[in-house]
């Protein structure tokens, strides 16, 4: 469904996650790549929509930055920080996460992302 036609845009943030399938870059960049295109296609966002990304990963995943994912899909100007994840115990492994802070039209409702085996983590989202 088309937005209704305004010029009124908000600063938004999106969260998601996604399980990687083991840690070695080639995992990690498939399934960061697979997470980012999701929130793109989900949100009906552009590159250019896109303010900053904060990604974490759990403190198993070691092989490479989610962000390196996140450059080879167009986003080489946009600002990204990568973090670990805390060290829980019983908490979700192979886990990479991410907050992606957008401008949106403000009549549109942000829509999560959780794939994988992460989609445990926010059962109470539509998928």
């Amino acid at each position: 469904m088309p937005d209704p036609p305004t010029n009124d845009w908000r600063l938004r943030a999106i969260r998601g996650a996604i399980t990687v399938s083991a840690d070695t870059a080639a995992a990690i960049d498939e399934a960061t790549g697979e997470l980012l295109a999701a929130v793109l296609e989900r949100n009906g966002l552009a590159v250019d929509d896109i303010v900053s990304i904060v990604f974490t990963s759990t403190p198993d995943l070691t092989a490479d930055f989610p962000a390196a994912a996140a450059r080879r899909l167009g986003l080489s100007a946009t600002p990204m920080l990568c973090a670990q994840e805390l060290a829980v115990a019983g908490a979700m492994t192979r886990c990479v996460r991410v907050l992606v802070h957008c401008s949106m039209p403000a009549a549109r409702t942000p829509r999560h992302v959780y794939l994988r085996e992460a989609r445990q983590l926010r059962l109470d989202l539509p998928e």
